[in-house]
Protein backbone atom coordinates (compact mmCIF):
# COMPACT_ATOMS: atom_id res chain seq x y z
CA UNK A 1 0.00 0.00 0.00
CA UNK A 2 2.65 2.28 0.68
CA UNK A 3 4.14 1.81 -2.23
CA UNK A 4 1.06 2.84 -4.30
CA UNK A 5 0.83 6.53 -2.60
CA UNK A 6 4.38 6.79 -3.22
CA UNK A 7 3.77 6.09 -6.79
CA UNK A 8 1.25 8.20 -6.61
CA UNK A 9 2.77 11.11 -5.27
CA UNK A 10 5.41 10.21 -8.26
CA UNK A 11 3.24 10.75 -10.96
CA UNK A 12 1.64 13.66 -9.48
CA UNK A 13 5.30 15.49 -9.14
CA UNK A 14 5.41 14.33 -12.83
CA UNK A 15 2.77 16.07 -14.40
CA UNK A 16 3.59 19.24 -12.22
CA UNK A 17 6.89 19.23 -13.22
CA UNK A 18 7.28 18.02 -16.59
CA UNK A 19 3.78 19.49 -17.49
CA UNK A 20 5.30 23.08 -16.68
CA UNK A 21 8.39 22.31 -18.52
CA UNK A 22 6.81 21.66 -21.61
CA UNK A 23 4.26 24.11 -20.68
CA UNK A 24 6.35 26.87 -20.76
CA UNK A 25 8.50 25.76 -23.99
CA UNK A 26 5.21 26.10 -25.90
CA UNK A 27 4.47 29.60 -24.39
CA UNK A 28 7.86 30.13 -25.33
CA UNK A 29 7.78 28.71 -28.97
CA UNK A 30 4.05 30.80 -29.86
CA UNK A 31 5.62 34.11 -27.71
CA UNK A 32 8.32 33.82 -30.30
CA UNK A 33 6.02 34.19 -33.02
CA UNK A 34 3.68 37.03 -31.27
CA UNK A 35 0.87 34.82 -30.70
CA UNK A 36 -0.68 34.60 -27.11
CA UNK A 37 -2.65 31.77 -25.99
CA UNK A 38 -3.50 32.63 -22.15
CA UNK A 39 -7.42 32.41 -21.62
CA UNK A 40 -8.16 31.11 -24.62
CA UNK A 41 -9.22 27.97 -25.80
CA UNK A 42 -6.36 27.28 -27.22
CA UNK A 43 -4.66 27.16 -24.27
CA UNK A 44 -6.56 24.30 -23.22
CA UNK A 45 -6.09 22.81 -25.83
CA UNK A 46 -2.12 22.82 -25.58
CA UNK A 47 -3.06 21.66 -21.75
CA UNK A 48 -4.84 18.52 -23.08
CA UNK A 49 -1.95 17.79 -25.44
CA UNK A 50 1.04 18.29 -22.98
CA UNK A 51 -1.31 15.27 -20.39
CA UNK A 52 -1.51 13.12 -23.14
CA UNK A 53 2.18 12.95 -23.88
CA UNK A 54 2.84 12.77 -20.47
CA UNK A 55 0.31 10.00 -20.69
CA UNK A 56 2.29 7.88 -23.61
CA UNK A 57 5.67 8.62 -21.60
CA UNK A 58 4.71 7.44 -18.05
CA UNK A 59 3.30 4.05 -19.72
CA UNK A 60 6.03 3.38 -22.00
CA UNK A 61 9.30 4.85 -19.39
CA UNK A 62 8.60 5.82 -16.45
CA UNK A 63 5.62 3.14 -14.78
CA UNK A 64 8.71 0.55 -14.90
CA UNK A 65 10.99 2.57 -13.07
CA UNK A 66 8.85 3.88 -10.22
CA UNK A 67 7.94 2.68 -6.39
CA UNK A 68 5.00 0.18 -7.76
CA UNK A 69 6.02 -3.22 -8.15
CA UNK A 70 2.45 -4.94 -8.87
CA UNK A 71 0.43 -6.49 -11.78
CA UNK A 72 -0.49 -4.90 -14.86
CA UNK A 73 2.63 -2.96 -15.96
CA UNK A 74 3.06 -3.26 -19.83
CA UNK A 75 3.20 -0.53 -22.33
CA UNK A 76 0.94 0.43 -24.80
CA UNK A 77 0.82 -0.59 -27.99
CA UNK A 78 3.05 1.08 -30.57
CA UNK A 79 -0.04 2.10 -32.59
CA UNK A 80 -1.75 3.65 -30.06
CA UNK A 81 1.29 5.41 -28.99
CA UNK A 82 2.09 7.09 -32.11
CA UNK A 83 -1.18 7.83 -32.40
CA UNK A 84 -1.42 10.02 -28.87
CA UNK A 85 1.07 11.53 -30.14
CA UNK A 86 0.58 12.77 -33.65
CA UNK A 87 -3.13 13.80 -31.99
CA UNK A 88 -1.09 15.78 -29.60
CA UNK A 89 1.09 17.41 -31.56
CA UNK A 90 -1.64 18.20 -34.02
CA UNK A 91 -3.53 20.00 -30.85
CA UNK A 92 -0.90 22.18 -30.30
CA UNK A 93 0.07 23.00 -33.84
CA UNK A 94 -4.10 24.35 -33.71
CA UNK A 95 -4.04 25.64 -30.46
CA UNK A 96 -3.66 29.46 -31.88
CA UNK A 97 -6.65 28.96 -34.14
CA UNK A 98 -9.63 28.60 -31.09
CA UNK A 99 -9.65 31.42 -29.60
Amino acid sequence: MLRFILELFRIIAIIFILGSVLGALVNVFYASMEINLDNTTGGWFVGVAILLLLFVLYRNRLQFSGFYKGKGKEKLSKKISVSLICFSIVMIVLAPFFR
